[in-house]
């Protein structure tokens, strides 16, 4: 590969935008934005791989209220040349094509998969893969088929989005503290169910939000990266010619992580 064919992506994921209430989330977006404003000096491709919002529903006229600002700096970027891809989250997962049509994000439901300097890379928001946590995955089921969003986008916006605000500050109070532990990489679900499917994707290198955790793992034949979350840590991670660096924003600089495994 030239020289002049070398990319430099970002990733990040975790920002949820929204929670705890207006004032935080209005602050974190700021901090998002000063970082975003940093990834433009030199990006040729932003991953954003889910729950960019605490809650997202785009009904037919309406979108949710706020978060002007971000979606006016990604059509910044998608404008400057930048390749932006946004992936459905298990709390955002009910985007549809607002961010594609009006901001010309690529949108990404599933998994992804790309080639960037030679590694072959898997993306994916994570929720609902590997063993166990059977409720969550019927319950995303239902969450993603067409009739039930139908159903949903029936209720006035004003009822709506405010019943889904209610249940996902319920949920996180119940289980957000369980999202930042680590009790071993035995316990790692999407560390193992990577260890178990490697043979099927053969990717490089795995990248994957959800967990709240910034992990960077080195295994024989693959590594594998949980970017963390923006409500504490603001973690994110840079690829380059120069390889792989598990970074964090801090008071508007970059910082390393200095663990490979473990922040």
């Amino acid at each position: 590969m030239k020289k002049s064919e070398h990319h430099i992506a970002y990733f990040a994921s975790d920002f949820h935008l929204g929670t705890p209430n207006e004032k935080s989330s209005r602050e974190r977006e700021k901090k998002i934005l000063s970082w975003l404003d940093e990834v433009q000096k030199d990006a040729t491709h932003l991953f954003l791989v889910g729950d960019v919002f605490d809650f997202w529903f785009e009904y037919k006229h309406v979108i949710p209220k706020g978060f002007v600002r971000i979606q006016a700096k990604l059509a910044e970027l998608v404008e400057a040349g930048i390749h932006v891809h946004l992936f459905h989250g298990n709390h955002d997962m009910w985007m549809f094509d607002y961010f594609s049509k009006e901001l010309g994000v690529t949108i990404h439901s599933n998994e992804f998969e790309i080639e960037l300097n030679g590694s072959k890379l898997f993306i994916a928001h994570g929720d609902g893969i590997g063993p166990g946590d059977r409720g969550y995955k019927f319950i995303k089921k239902i969450f993603r088929n067409k009739f039930c969003q139908w159903l949903f986008s029936q209720l006035h916006p004003n009822f709506g989005v405010g019943l889904a605000k209610h249940f996902s500050k319920s949920s996180r109070k119940k289980t957000g503290h369980l999202d930042e532990e680590f009790n071993g990489m035995e316990r790692e679900w999407i560390f193992q169910f990577l260890k178990n499917e490697h043979s099927k994707f053969k990717a490089d290198t795995y990248i994957f939000g959800h967990r709240h955790l910034p992990l960077f793992v080195i295994e024989k034949e693959f590594q594998y990266i949980n970017l963390g979350e923006w409500l504490n840590k603001c973690s994110y991670v840079k690829f380059s010619e120069k390889g792989w660096e598990l970074l964090q924003w801090k008071e508007n600089q970059v910082l390393p992580i200095k663990s490979a495994h473990l922040l």
